[in-house]
């Protein structure tokens, strides 16, 4: 009669696989500014967290937005290396621009990193970004198979 019904008359085990969740962390990108990871994996997946234009000496960058956009992308790649995966395994980006006139010079230099593999994006003006920097990039990926 009821779905429900016959799965408890059934008397099976519902079987539900569990999700292992591993932290990321290298010292070729800033540490991580508060309680997060750099990145975490799961299910083949990685997430990195937020990026902003901090050296891996956890310095500001100066400069233009392709500076620090240049950097950003930089600290993702070392991240996602240590991780097993890479830039053209990427599947979502969000950007977080402070100020959206500087769309157009960001624009420039992410084309540079995904000009044949193009993931979906999403590029936002926000307020204010921690720290006082002009971008945050954060990034979803897929895990490299078999020496890819």
């Amino acid at each position: 009669m009821f779905l429900r019904n016959t799965i408890l008359r059934s008397r099976q085990p519902i079987v539900r696989s569990l999700t292992t969740l591993t932290p990321v962390s290298t010292k070729l990108a800033p540490p991580a500014a508060a309680s997060y990871s750099q990145a975490m994996k799961a299910n083949n997946f990685v997430y990195v967290s937020g990026q902003i234009p901090y050296t891996p000496e956890n310095k500001p960058v100066e400069g233009t937005i392709s500076d620090k956009a240049e950097q950003v992308f930089q600290n993702i790649k070392n991240i996602l290396k240590e991780s097993g995966s890479s830039m053209d395994k990427i599947v979502k980006v969000n950007v977080f621009l402070a100020d959206i006139n500087n769309f157009k010079e960001f624009n420039g230099v992410y084309a540079k990193y995904f000009n044949v593999h193009k993931p979906a994006r999403s590029c936002v003006a926000v307020k204010d970004l921690p720290l006082n920097v002009d971008l945050e990039v954060e990034v979803i990926a897929v895990e490299k198979v078999n020496n890819e």
